[in-house]
């Protein structure tokens, strides 16, 4: 697999991730600490910060709900859009002989629909990030900024695999 290829791999996951912890959080969960507590400890992502860890009311978690089911739908669409792109894409690079045009107009293709995805993302966790009093979000960037650098050194500690190895 490309780099290219793994690195939009990743990019998708991680977009479909977000939304999707965000939406589990918002249904709720066992314990009554809400769905989205992956793990020791209850540390659960939505949006990119921990809610889980907040304190939110029952109208915050209902208001949150809302939000995530409005993304889901508004986002579908986007999804489908950028599936198709990389597929296209696929098929583009795999074309013998090398097809230059197609290949980078595919790519552009891809760029767009992730590029749409991002902002959706930003969307998401502006409008959850609303939704919270200033106390909570200050704590939801103190527990950003913890996830941030635990992120970092985990990528750091990792093994580097080889080039040429999957």
């Amino acid at each position: 697999m490309t780099r290219f290829r793994k690195f939009t791999l990743s990019a998708v996951i991680v977009a479909m991730a977000g939304s999707g912890a965000a939406a589990l959080y918002a249904q709720g969960g066992a314990g009554g600490r809400g769905a989205g507590q992956f793990g020791p400890g209850g540390r659960g992502f939505g949006a990119g910060f921990a809610l889980g860890r907040l304190d939110l009311s029952d109208a915050q978690k209902q208001q949150i709900r809302d939000i995530t089911k409005r993304h889901r739908d508004q986002t579908q669409p986007l999804m489908q859009r950028l599936q198709q792109a990389m597929e296209a894409q696929r098929v583009a690079i795999e074309t013998i002989p090398v097809n230059e045009p197609g290949v980078r107009s595919a790519a552009q293709d891809v760029a767009a629909a992730q590029a749409d995805m991002a902002v959706e993302q930003a969307r998401l966790h502006s409008d959850i990030f609303s939704v919270l009093t200033v106390e909570q979000q200050t704590k939801a960037k103190q527990l950003e900024g913890q996830a941030q650098a635990q992120a970092k050194e985990r990528r750091q500690r990792a093994p580097r695999q080889p080039k040429g190895q999957v």
